[in-house]
C-alpha cells in the first residue's frame, strides 16, 4: 500500500503543477486580451475626437486599413482622413467584440457603428471589422484593419 501511494504522489504532483501552469497561462492570455480590447476602444475614441497623437501611437508604421469601398490607406493616409475638419463624428461605437490571441498577435473582430456629418451632410455606417494587433517589445499596435458592410440579402 505504501509503495502504491509513493507512485501516486509524483503523478498527482505533476497533475497539480500542470493545472496551475495552464491556469496561469489562461490568466495571462485573458489579461492580454483585455489590454487589446481597451486599446481598441481607445483607438475608436481617439478617432471620434480626432486625437492625432493617440492615433499615431496606436498605429504601427506599416499599418494598412481597407475600407468599405475597397480602398486601402497607410498610417499617414488614415491619420490625414481622421484629422479632416469637414468630417464631424458624432457617434463611434463598437459592439460584438472578440479577441483571439496567437502569441504576439491578436485578431479582434466585431461591429462598428458611426454617425456624423461630412461636408454638412449626415452619414451613417454599420460595419463589420477585423483588426490585427501585434505586441512588439511589450507594446500593442494595430498593423492591419479591414472594414466591410454586412451583406443583407
Amino acid at each position: 500500500m505504501q509503495q502504491r501511494c509513493m507512485r501516486i504522489r509524483p503523478t498527482l504532483m505533476v497533475c497539480v503543477f500542470c493545472s496551475l501552469a495552464l491556469l496561469s497561462f489562461a490568466q495571462d492570455k485573458s489579461a492580454e486580451g483585455a489590454k487589446v480590447l481597451a486599446l481598441e476602444k481607445k483607438w475608436t475614441e481617439a478617432y471620434r475626437l480626432r486625437d492625432i497623437n493617440i492615433l499615431s501611437s496606436l498605429l504601427a508604421e506599416e499599418f494598412v486599413i481597407t475600407v468599405e469601398d475597397g480602398n486601402t490607406y497607410g498610417k499617414a493616409g488614415y491619420i490625414t482622413h481622421s484629422a479632416d475638419t469637414a468630417v464631424h463624428v458624432q457617434l463611434a461605437e463598437l459592439s460584438d467584440l472578440r479577441v483571439r490571441l496567437h502569441g504576439s498577435v491578436a485578431v479582434l473582430t466585431g461591429a462598428f457603428h458611426e454617425k456624423g456629418e461630412s461636408k454638412g451632410k449626415p452619414y451613417e455606417y454599420r460595419d463589420r471589422l477585423t483588426d490585427v494587433w501585434m505586441n512588439t517589445g511589450g507594446r500593442w499596435q494595430v498593423i492591419a484593419s479591414h472594414y466591410s458592410v454586412p451583406f443583407n440579402p
